[in-house]
């Protein structure tokens, strides 16, 4: 379960620090590929993934007459994830028809829920954008999903941009796109990459004075730990 102490830390650091502690653990396919964000200024994105699964339409089991049945997976879905989560949908990858639209993005961001991201694309992507709520995809999509997806499953391990996303996994989004964070592994991701970030942001402020990456980053050069554990003490951080 992800608490809401590691809540906090991961939305203070980067997609790209945490694929890097990711990678220092064998991980190197968690990052989802052609996925990005519709409001790049937004607030970052984190919570436990909720999935839904979609896949390929068959013409005969999926007329716009499926909506009138309230079990019907994507609707029933939007209703089930819970507050504080991530909807995650599987759409294979494929933007030529909606994983979703405005109305049942604002029913998510009403219920609570801390974001949605698609391998797939968004009708009413302007108006998505302007939500509160983080929002991810490929690129618009403004004909109906029934035109080439059926969703078919709710909550089930999937693949979304390419990156495996199991149940409960810890979705993380910012301006540059989505990581999954196996659940088990959430907690000291996060503590590491708060320490990366810290590190990261002396590295920074030295570079812009001038100085040169050798020795400083990485820190090989003796006087540099010592350098930035002042930095770190003067900076609270």
């Amino acid at each position: 379960m992800l608490s809401e102490a590691t809540r906090a830390k991961l939305k203070t650091v980067s997609v790209a620090t945490l694929t890097t502690a990711l990678f220092k653990r064998g991980l190197r396919n968690q990052f989802m590929q052609d996925v990005h964000p519709l409001n790049p200024s937004g607030a970052p994105m984190v919570g436990p993934a909720f999935t839904l699964r979609y896949m390929p339409a068959r013409e005969d089991l999926n007329p716009i007459s499926v909506f009138q049945d309230r079990s019907h997976p994507q609707r029933k879905a939007v209703e089930e994830c819970p507050p504080g989560a991530v909807f995650v949908i599987d759409s294979r990858g494929d933007p030529r028809a909606a994983s979703a639209g405005g109305i049942l993005v604002t029913r998510l961001m009403k219920r609570g829920v801390a974001g949605i991201v698609t391998d797939g694309g968004f009708r009413d992507s302007p108006e998505i954008a302007g939500l509160d709520i983080p929002a991810y995809h490929r690129r618009p999509a403004p004909p109906t999903n029934l035109t080439r997806l059926q969703a078919i499953d709710i909550n089930v391990p999937v693949g979304c941009g390419e990156a495996p996303v199991f149940p409960g996994d810890v979705i993380v989004g910012d301006a540059e796109g989505v990581v999954v964070l196996p659940a088990h592994l959430a907690e000291e991701l996060a503590d590491e990459a708060v320490e990366m970030t810290a590190f990261e942001d002396f590295v920074t402020e030295e570079v812009r004075k001038g100085r040169s990456i050798l020795g400083l980053y990485p820190p090989t050069d003796p006087e540099t730990p010592a350098q930035f554990s002042a930095w770190r003490k003067a900076n609270g951080r």
